[in-house]
């Protein structure tokens, strides 16, 4: 029996989102950018996002030969989780990592370690499974600022600190497309309007700071990007307004976690604040039952966001910065 067809969104400009098949439709997604009869994968999901990714190449005629390049935004588990195993799919594939990511990539023993901290043996088992290394030989580190190509397209990587410190985006200069991972935040189709995407930006444990994020954000809304491409989930535009958005929510969720700092039970009562803000926010986007939407659509960031604010609470503490 053969596997169902791959969920694909085709973008202008030779850029293909497919969906991760990640805890639920529409949650995460893998982007393909095809030059000149190359291609590169942007995010490699989880293992069980591989098969997907292999079937949306076949159904894209884009041979295995003719991957390039396997760019990680970040090694969070979501998004790299699969490397390892994608990349025995692709032998001519090379992984382009930020420096701080290459050793989590070779030997992930910590990086399973530290996300079962997060999720829980149970969880981490259900949603990600055993990582297969990826052979140090195939990885290249990224400079902030270096310049790659991919058939004839020139693409530059940008080191974005804030979400994560082994973060990177890819900028397709030519096309005016941006490839933002986790650090230009999180645009659910469902909660788009007439007015637009919804965007929120990602707290996520362990190395949320917000001074980092916000520069990371205006760094790349400044590139005046013509399409945004998300891993939650696809396409956006509109950089200055969804950038403005971002930074003004950063500010109040790190307000939240400060006025929370000395409550007992501080983790729920700022995930119950952080939820209320949502339901403000989207009743003014104009998306129905706004309560409900935060529930069911950004349930699972909101505890993620609530954890990251206590960690960089808690680290705050220990520096005496905050």
């Amino acid at each position: 029996m053969s596997s169902p067809a791959p969920r694909l969104i085709r973008h202008p400009d030779g850029v293909t989102t497919v969906d991760a098949e990640y805890v639920r439709p529409g949650f995460a997604s893998v982007h393909v950018l095809q030059r000149d009869g190359k291609a590169a994968v942007i995010d490699s999901g989880t293992n069980s996002s591989v098969p997907a990714v292999v079937a949306a190449l076949e159904q894209l005629g884009i041979a295995a030969e003719d991957v390039e390049l396997l760019f990680l935004t970040h090694v969070h588990l979501d998004h790299a989780g699969g490397a390892g195993l994608l990349l025995q799919q692709l032998p001519r594939a090379r992984v382009l990592a930020h420096p701080r990511a290459l050793a989590h990539l070779v030997e992930p023993a910590r990086l399973e370690s530290a996300t079962i901290a997060v999720y829980g043996q149970r969880a981490y088992e259900q949603l990600y499974g055993k990582l297969v290394p990826v052979p140090r030989e195939r990885v290249s580190e990224t400079r902030d600022g270096e310049r790659c190509t991919l058939g004839g397209a020139e693409l530059t990587v940008l080191h974005t600190p804030g979400h994560a410190l082994h973060h990177h985006v890819l900028f397709d200069v030519q096309q005016s497309a941006l490839f933002t991972g986790d650090t230009f935040g999180l645009s659910y189709p469902e909660l788009t309007t007439e007015q637009g995407p919804y965007i929120v930006p990602t707290t996520t444990p362990t190395q949320f700071d917000p001074e980092q994020l916000v520069a990371s954000v205006r760094r790349l809304a400044a590139l005046e990007p013509a399409a945004i491409y998300l891993t939650h989930y696809g396409r956006v535009s509109g950089a200055a307004r969804l950038a403005q958005s971002l930074c003004e929510q950063i500010e109040s969720f790190v307000q939240i976690a400060r006025d929370n700092a000395g409550a007992p039970e501080r983790q729920t009562r700022i995930r119950e604040q952080l939820h209320e803000l949502l339901a403000i926010r989207l009743r003014a986007h104009g998306v129905p039952e706004p309560d409900a939407a935060v529930e069911r659509v950004l349930g699972a960031d909101l505890e993620l966001n609530a954890q990251g604010l206590v960690a960089w609470l808690e680290r705050a503490e220990k520096t005496g910065r905050g």
